[in-house]
């Protein structure tokens, strides 16, 4: 038998003074109501009720009993209406992962205008260039860059990602410009860790198509701020987030170069796992974080 509903019963023959009385409202003949009664008696190997052939009162154990399934049905419904609240308005904690350059450049700003405007919600955003499982690690959304792999996901596109070559006028005077991607295996390149262990730099081959140029380079690292750095300090080429180096290239820190070989942009995905009952902050977050990038609300 159903405990909970067993404790209910029992709490409404206390409080409603008769076993019928408790049926009544429990919807159920006065028998099953007696069967959960004395169901709770066997597995509590307590007698809980003296009952006589005019009425019933509590043993010193069911009144132990009572108040116990008070406190515990009572906890129950605060953790309902609770959790009820939390399908009506966004409120909750939202984890959130994103790679570390589009995560700090475009995504925060958006999760600092989300949370002002729904001041119940926070928001734990964790930088990351490696993927990890969204689902085994407990996030509620992850934003990716390229065409999105898992099909068990909802995946929302939020636009393009585009990667872009730059050196610093400096380097450029003293090294020269490369005109072709086969040049750079003369230069001094700033390679981005999680690439090198892979194909190196995959760029356009002039043609429509890709190619891999494995990179000279004296400076490896697992950060883009890192690489940016090295580059405006003059010591090689690198290869970068739009978003990250933009405003180094509007100052004139940074001049673009092998314009026609950058990679094709690629897009940028929220995914977040099938849920026909999401909750609110996530429903909110996503169409909130959708218009802000493609200045459109709704699914497309």
């Amino acid at each position: 038998m159903d405990r909970l509903l067993s404790m209910e019963i029992f709490v409404a023959v206390v409080e409603l003074g008769s076993l019928t009385a408790a049926a009544t409202r429990h919807e159920m003949s006065a028998a099953m109501a007696a069967k959960h009664i004395k169901g709770l008696e066997a597995r509590l190997g307590l007698r809980l009720m003296n009952r006589t052939t005019r009425r019933q009162s509590l043993t010193e154990a069911g009144q132990a009993y009572y108040a116990r399934c008070k406190e515990i049905l009572a906890d129950i419904r605060d953790a309902e209406q609770g959790a009820e609240a939390l399908r009506v308005a966004p409120r909750g904690n939202l984890r959130i992962t994103s790679t570390v350059s589009f995560g700090s450049f475009a995504l925060a700003p958006a999760i600092a205008d989300y949370l002002d405007r729904y001041p119940d919600v926070s928001v734990e955003l964790a930088l990351s260039d490696a993927v990890e499982d969204l689902v085994a690690s407990r996030y509620d959304l992850a934003v990716r860059i390229g065409e999105p792999r898992d099909s068990g996901l909802v995946a929302r596109a939020i636009g393009r990602y585009q990667m872009i070559i730059c050196a610093a006028p400096a380097y450029l005077a003293r090294h020269g410009t490369p005109e072709t991607p086969a040049d750079l295996a003369r230069h001094q390149c700033l390679d981005f860790s999680y690439w090198s262990r892979r194909t190196g730099w995959r760029l356009a081959d002039g043609e429509g198509a890709q190619a891999d140029y494995p990179p000279t380079s004296r400076f490896v690292s697992n950060n883009g701020q890192a690489l940016r750095q090295a580059a405006l300090a003059g010591f090689g080429i690198v290869l970068q987030p739009e978003l990250l180096l933009a405003d180094d290239v509007r100052a004139g820190k940074l001049t673009p170069i092998l314009q026609p070989y950058w990679p094709d942009a690629r897009p940028v995905s929220l995914l977040y796992p099938k849920d026909r009952q999401a909750l609110p902050k996530l429903t909110t977050f996503v169409e909130f974080v959708v218009a802000r990038f493609t200045g459109k609300g709704g699914r497309r």
